[in-house]
């Protein structure tokens, strides 16, 4: 057939592109032919005459409604609303054509694509497409949708005849409580799909349904008496289901009960109606909406189960209740690196870290770690341990946060299958977190649940090798399950308290168990002296050889005791399959009352035969966390015992806050006499709050302007956000007025060390106070001790408490082979440590040889040469078990000024593994400056400094270069014929007061046959009264005195200047006497004497008759 030039091409010539407009052929690719033009019109030029007078018609058509409208005489208003009309019809049905195009374009566009991906080969596939072998179960929701009136039904009728006499019976105010309507709804519950597991066992089917209810639901509760109504409209729950069919059986109906539970937590949201009145009543205000939603999704979850029993007379009803877990894993959360910073300050401009920390969940255990401070790689080397019950199904979730004051930032999550680590057995690996940068690093150990107690010795002998934190490792599981309790005393019994016999009703019996400091609690059943619990409790174990279980049964008051029962869980180490299935008597109760116990052990067995365990950081065998290469061992060889204790990283990292108290001004005048006619002034002081201490300056008398010029000490540590409170207030005899109060952050102390600021009262017209606030951090160095010493001599006040030269941390990790009594249980110890009058106290851990306490205290030392710590091992209700004294002096001499090993205890029985560090505190804002001078006095033997002939020191604080003197200098020039006075003259400034300072005194002449009993007199010349004049105490029957007595004299510095100080070295003739005999004096010229300075020196004593000074 042959075509035309002007013919276009056929659409199978050439196919048109999916994005063009189907109803436009394409384009024809034939040239048209260049003579055409000059052959005469064809059909196609008729055909477009007569489009054009088509047109053209359709134009003079709409010309008509104006000719009528203008023939019959109407408005012009009526043509152009038909006008307007016609052009909206006309813009509608272009939008719907233009509708209809874009959806015929996007189906075949859709049906292209589909085509195209739909046959990919299998190898094509992307890596995150899978087939999970979920079925759909259409007809399961019809036979719910059929079911579901008739459940309405039977709800109804459990709420108004089960739940609601329970709630009646639970709280008095709540006895009025009924169900004023139940009803399900149109919508019944759907199953969108349905995973069958082979069975763990044959006896069982599992089965996961994927269910999601969105229902109409409305159930109404009142309480009459407070005339409250509230109820339930709506409720959305969305999870996965685990039904069990077990065990199955060879009769009618095969399957003998059917237990279901949530493996995680469901999305449940309620809607409450009228949740504000129901809280209102007594005995309910405690209950929050987000604890009742908490309480009924947690009802739901692992490890609690609902169980149906669909035959009577089942076996082992509480075993399929409560089963055994299926292991422990023991989750080593070790550390994580490369996570985002999310602090960021002066508003975004300047990006900081993060305070990590790390949620552990599995079920519904979770476990929160420390905070690690500004930090992106955070260390926690903490370990929890987790009860798993379904595999699979399980995970383990662990979730970093940041931490902040008002929000914290997330930072990423982890998900892990538990049949993972149960395949594995141990898995020790970098996590990469989703939602979030950087990786976590975990360890986990699948711990197999032994039934016999062969392995016993040789876990715990690994286990006291393990350095676990927060808690110690466990050797075993405790699982109880309490079935019932029989003829429990009734409130007309004897062994009942007088208490109850006015309500003459049966008890409401509920059970505490504990163990050690662990203690859970059963629910009450109420009215009834032979109730029936049905519940499973589940603990660890550190050492059942020595470990109880405490059994109180209660009245639901928890006030008084029906009765007990405290059974050694020894008992069970030698019970077939370590359980014990019978009825226990009760102690403190009836005669016939008994409760009915299964409990069953289980050890925990790390069963690999390659296997890297966590041993202490820092000892032999220890493993770094950020080393990956595999170790080999055995969960049962015998580790060595760690030789160094684990703190944590936070442990000697406390600084020491100086507070110096100086003076006030401009305060207000709180005094009135004769009834406020005449106005007086103020006796003010000064309250300090930090850190949980509270100080307290002296009273300063009738003064507005007053200086206290005190010291206070407070260890402290870089937590942020800490302030410190001043408040000052007027001393009166029956309460004290308040005059101002400031706050100062110590950030800026902390950050730069010093901070010397005027401070405006608050709260009050007028008065500001002066502080000066000084970090001090301890040094690891001896090198230091003595300026400090002389250092804190010379500005220490005699209204303060001696100031401090060190500061002591003490780690105790934990104590081993404590002393036994034949016959009797383990103690239960617990350690004092001691510096002094301060004290620390450890907590108590129940009935061990072996306790693990794992606690740090730090002391204030104001002498590290002559101070000791004194720790006292006590058990509780048994004496003392042990005891260590360790000198100070010890530390001095140490490297780095630490100590970390076991210590032997006093009675040669027992040991302890500490650690103790002293750091020197250096003050570098002292105000004691730096000198180096020289005496012209021929009396004076000067001696050199401490480190002439030393290598040079460098110091951070120049002004704290003391000249510092010592008495077995071997450099010294010999002491005169009378002895020498070893003196400290120094003017503080900053009190305005004249300093000395008796050391002592050496080579004291011997006039008689017996030794003298010297003392030292100071005199401030010209003066010669009392005021002037001051004593040190005596000493006895010496030759070289110590005194080491501090005195101060108020007055200007000009004024010092002009004065002499006379030293006079007397003893006492005898003790019926008056009379002093004079050894020795000396002058010491005030103005030829460097009052700067606060150097030590040797004076020689002379004569009475000989004044010179040295």
């Amino acid at each position: 057939m042959e075509r035309s030039p002007g013919d276009r091409s056929s659409p199978v010539d050439q196919p048109y592109a999916p994005s063009d407009p189907p109803d436009e052929p394409p384009i024809a690719h034939t040239k048209p032919d260049q003579s055409s033009g000059n052959q005469p019109a064809g059909p196609g030029a008729a055909g477009e005459a007569l489009a054009v007078l088509t047109s053209f018609g359709r134009r003079l058509l709409v010309l008509v409604p104006v000719y009528l409208a203008g023939a019959m005489g109407l408005s012009v208003g009526f043509v152009l609303f038909g006008l307007a009309l016609y052009l909206g019809w006309r813009r509608v049905r272009e939008e719907k054509e233009r509708s209809l195009r874009v959806a015929r374009q996007l189906l075949e566009d859709e049906e292209r694509l589909t085509a195209k991906t739909l046959y990919m080969s299998q190898r094509e596939l992307p890596v995150w497409v899978s087939f999970p072998d979920v079925e759909k179960a259409e007809w399961l929701n019809k036979i719910v949708a059929q079911v579901w009136p008739f459940l309405g039904q039977y709800m109804e009728k459990l709420l108004a005849e089960t739940v609601a006499p329970a709630v009646r019976g639970s709280n008095p105010h709540l006895q009025t409580f009924t169900f004023t309507r139940v009803e399900l709804g149109e919508k019944p519950l759907r199953i969108l799909g349905v995973k069958v597991h082979p069975g763990q066992k044959k006896e069982q089917i599992l089965l996961d349904l994927n269910i999601s209810y969105v229902g109409d639901i409305q159930i109404d509760v009142e309480v009459k008496k407070y005339f409250c109504k509230a109820g339930v409209k709506g409720m959305q729950l969305h999870g996965v289901l685990r039904v069990i069919l077990e065990p199955l059986i060879g009769d009618l109906p095969i399957v003998g009960a059917v237990s279901m539970f949530f493996i995680r937590r469901p999305t449940l949201d309620i809607n409450w109606t009228g949740m504000t009145n129901l809280l209102d009543i007594p005995g309910l205000s405690s209950l929050s909406d987000t604890m009742i939603m908490d309480s009924i999704a947690a009802f739901l979850v692992l490890p609690n189960r609902l169980l149906v029993p669909l035959v009577p007379d089942l076996q082992d009803v509480a075993q399929l209740r409560s089963p055994l877990p299926r292991g422990i894993i023991r989750v080593h959360l070790l550390a994580a690196r490369g996570l985002s910073s999310k602090d960021k300050y002066v508003k975004g401009l300047i990006e900081g870290k993060s305070d990590p920390y790390a949620l552990v969940r599995v079920g519904t255990q979770a476990f929160c770690s420390r905070v690690i401070d500004e930090e992106l790689n955070p260390q926690w080397g903490e370990t929890y341990e987790v009860m798993v019950h379904e595999v699979p199904g399980q995970e383990i979730e662990v979730e970093v946060f940041d931490k902040d004051p008002d929000k914290d930032d997330f930072l990423g999550r982890m998900k892990l299958d538990v049949g993972k680590v149960l395949q594995a057995a141990v898995m020790d690996e970098w996590f990469p977190l989703q939602g979030g940068q950087g990786q976590v690093h975990l360890r986990l150990e699948w711990l197999s649940l032994l039934p016999d107690a062969e392995k016993l010795e040789q876990i715990l002998q690994w286990n006291r090798g393990v350095s676990s934190r927060p808690e110690p490792p466990s050797a075993a599981i405790l699982v109880v399950y309490l079935d019932r309790a029989q003829d429990l005393p009734t409130v007309t019994s004897e062994f009942y308290s007088p208490q109850l016999k006015k309500g003459n009703k049966e008890p409401n019996p509920m059970v505490q168990l504990s163990i050690q400091d662990v203690t859970q609690e059963s629910k009450a059943v109420y009215s009834t002296n032979s109730p029936v619990w049905e519940e499973a409790f589940r603990f660890f174990l550190q050492d059942p050889r020595s470990q109880e279980l405490d059994v109180q049964v209660k009245d639901d008051s928890r006030a008084l005791t029906l009765g007990a029962l405290t059974l050694p869980l020894a008992r069970l180490l030698t019970a077939p399959e370590l359980t014990l299935d019978q009825w226990f008597q009760l102690s403190s109760s009836g005669p016939n009352s008994r409760l009915y116990m299964k409990l069953v052990m289980r050890l925990l067995y790390l069963d690999s035969s390659e296997v890297r365990f966590p041993a202490v950081p820092g000892t032999p065998g220890a493993w770094d966390l950020d080393d990956e290469s595999p170790q080999t061992g055995s969960s049962v060889d015998a580790p060595p015992r760690p030789s160094h204790t684990t703190p944590d990283s936070n442990f000697g990292t406390e600084n020491v806050l100086r507070i110096h108290v100086l003076e006030a001004q401009d305060l207000i005048a709180k005094d009135r006499f004769l009834g406020g006619l005449v106005k007086g002034k103020s006796d003010p002081y000064v309250k300090l709050k930090l850190a949980g201490r509270s100080f307290r300056s002296h009273v300063v008398r009738e003064d507005l302007n007053p200086r206290w010029n005190e010291v206070f000490e407070v260890i402290v540590t870089s937590i942020p956000g800490q302030e410190l409170e001043v408040e000052v207030f007027d001393k009166d005899l029956d309460k004290d007025d308040f005059l101002g109060r400031c706050k100062v952050s110590l950030t800026t102390v902390l950050n730069s060390g010093f901070l010397d600021e005027w401070l405006t009262l608050e709260d009050v017209p007028s008065g500001r106070l002066h502080l000066r606030l000084e970090r001090l951090t301890p040094r690891p160095t001896a090198a230091e001790l003595e300026e400090v010493l002389q250092v804190n001599s010379l500005i220490q006040n005699q209204k303060s408490a001696e100031l401090a030269a060190a500061l002591l941390s003490v780690y105790l990790e934990r104590a081993e082979d404590l002393p036994l009594r034949k016959g009797t249980k383990p103690p239960s110890p617990y350690a004092t440590l001691a510096v002094g009058d301060t004290s620390h106290k450890t907590k108590t851990i129940s009935q061990t040889s072996a306790p693990v306490w794992d606690e740090s205290a730090s002391f204030l030392i104001r002498k590290p040469n002559t101070e000791s710590l004194e720790l006292q091992v006590r058990g509780e209700g048994t004496g003392a078990l042990g005891s260590l004294s360790l000198p100070l002096s010890e530390l001095l001499v140490a490297d780095r000024l630490c100590l970390d090993r076991w210590f032997t205890l006093g009675n040669g029985q027992g040991q302890v593994l500490l650690r103790a560090q002293l750091g020197i505190l250096v003050s570098q804002h002292s105000g004691v400056e730096a000198h180096s001078h020289s005496h012209s006095s021929s009396s004076l033997s000067e001696e050199p400094e401490l480190w002439g002939g030393l290598p040079h020191v460098p110091s951070s604080a120049p002004e704290l270069r003391q000249r510092l003197t010592h008495g077995d200098s071997p450099h010294e020039a010999p002491a005169g014929p009378l002895g020498q006075v070893k003196l400290t003259v120094w003017y503080y400034s900053e009190e305005r007061k004249l300093v000395s300072i008796v050391h002592g005194c050496r080579a004291l002449r011997q006039n008689g046959r017996d030794p003298p009993d010297p003392y030292v007199s100071l005199l401030l010349l010209p003066d010669k009264n009392r005021g002037t004049k001051r004593k040190t105490s005596q000493k006895k029957r010496t030759l070289n005195p110590e005194f080491n007595e501090r005195f101060e004299w108020e007055l200007p510095l000009d004024e010092a200047l002009r004065r002499k100080l006379d030293v006079s070295v007397k003893s006492s003739s005898s003790f019926m006497s008056r009379e002093r005999e004079l050894l020795g004096k000396v002058q010491v010229d005030l103005a030829e004497t460097d009052l700067s300075q606060g150097g030590a020196q040797w004076y020689d004593l002379m004569d009475d008759k000989d004044k010179g000074s040295s």
